[in-house]
């Protein structure tokens, strides 16, 4: 991965890659696919409100439990072929989750 590639998977979207007003969805890439389905934990989790929603959704752990263990697979599976930055980020949020599961779990 060349520096430039490296610098696009800063967590802030850069301004070409936001999308216009017509509502074209920014590019994907590996931070932008991780930091989507540790999202959806979260707010599973009840620990963020639905970016999409007006407030905070139902507690969901069964459906958080299944984006972790998506971001797990992810994680088995890729290992190897990730530059640093995308080891130490998707490390980085399955901690985050699990510490949020346990104690959302109670």
């Amino acid at each position: 991965m060349s520096p430039e590639d490296s610098k696009k998977s800063e967590f802030t979207l850069r301004e070409d890659e936001r999308g216009d007003a017509r509502g074209d969805l920014p590019r994907i890439d590996f931070a932008t696919f991780v930091l989507s389905l540790a999202t959806s934990a979260m707010v599973h989790m009840g620990l963020v409100p639905d970016p999409e929603g007006a407030g905070r959704e139902p507690v969901n752990l069964p459906l958080a439990q299944q984006a972790i263990d998506t971001l797990e697979m992810i994680q088995e599976k890729t290992r190897g072929n990730l530059d640093p930055e995308e080891t130490k980020l998707l490390q980085s949020v399955l901690y985050e989750l699990r510490m949020g599961y346990v104690k959302a779990k109670g």
